[in-house]
C-alpha cells in the first residue's frame, strides 16, 4: 500500500495546502449538504443563497409550499427530490432538537453525534461526515465519487467495497488529523487529474506509485 502522508504532500505540491476552517453552523451545512447532491458547487451554492434570501428562518423552508421550494432552489438541479428531503429533514431536526441549534453534535462522542445524524431522513454516512467535519472539525471522512475512485486506484481500499463501506475502510486507512487534508486534495486530484474515464496520468505525480498505472 502506498503512504498516505508522502502522496497527499506530493498533492499538495501540485494542488496547494487546504486549509480547514470549520464553518461552526452544523444545519445549514447539513442542508448545503443535501443540495450538493449530484450537483456543481457552485449550482447547489446558489440554490442555497436563493432559499436564505427567500425564507427568514429554518421554520420557514420546513413550512414552506412544497412547490415553491422546488421553484426557489431549481438551480441547484434535482429539486423535485431535494425539495422534499430538504423539510422532512428539518421536521425531524425541529423534533428532536427545538431550537434547530446542533451544536450539541461537538461535545457528544463522535459516533453518537454520527449516529445521531444518520437517522435523519436521507442522511447517509457522506452528508453526516460532511456534517462532522466542515461544521464541527471532528476527525470524520466523507467519501464523494472522486475520493472513492482514487483512493480504489491507489490500493487504499479494495475494489469490491460499496461507498457506504469506504467511509470506514478510509478511516481505518488515513490518519483522523488528516481526514479534511484527504478529502480536499483526492477530490481535486479526482477532478483534475484522476478523471474517471481518461485519467491524465502523465501529469500525476502520484504515476510511479500507483497500482492502476501500473495494471496498464
Amino acid at each position: 500500500m502506498i503512504e498516505v502522508a508522502a502522496a497527499l504532500d506530493s498533492l499538495a505540491g501540485l494542488y496547494g495546502e487546504p486549509v480547514h476552517t470549520p464553518s461552526g453552523d452544523p444545519l445549514a451545512e447539513l442542508i448545503l449538504t443535501v443540495l450538493s447532491q449530484n450537483t456543481a458547487d457552485t449550482n447547489s451554492g446558489r440554490a442555497f443563497t436563493q432559499m436564505l434570501r427567500r425564507y427568514s428562518s429554518w421554520e420557514a423552508v420546513a413550512a414552506a409550499p412544497p412547490e415553491e421550494l422546488v421553484a426557489t432552489i431549481q438551480i441547484g438541479g434535482l429539486a423535485q427530490q431535494k425539495a422534499p428531503r430538504i423539510q422532512a429533514i428539518l421536521l425531524a431536526v425541529r423534533e428532536r432538537s427545538p431550537d434547530w441549534d446542533l451544536g450539541f453534535l461537538g461535545e457528544l462522542p463522535l459516533e453518537e453525534a454520527r449516529t445521531w445524524l444518520r437517522a435523519l431522513p436521507g442522511v447517509g454516512p457522506k452528508t453526516a461526515a460532511c456534517v462532522l467535519l466542515f461544521a464541527l472539525g471532528r476527525p470524520a471522512l466523507p467519501v464523494d465519487t472522486h475520493v472513492e475512485r482514487v483512493s480504489k486506484r491507489l490500493g487504499l481500499i479494495p475494489e469490491r467495497l460499496t461507498a457506504e463501506q469506504a467511509h470506514a475502510a478510509l478511516e481505518a486507512v488515513v490518519e483522523p488529523g488528516a481526514y479534511y487534508r484527504f478529502h480536499m486534495l483526492l477530490i481535486k486530484h479526482g477532478r483534475r487529474t484522476c478523471a474517471a474515464r481518461r485519467p491524465a496520468c502523465g501529469r500525476c505525480p502520484l504515476a510511479a506509485i500507483c497500482p492502476a498505472r501500473a495494471m496498464e
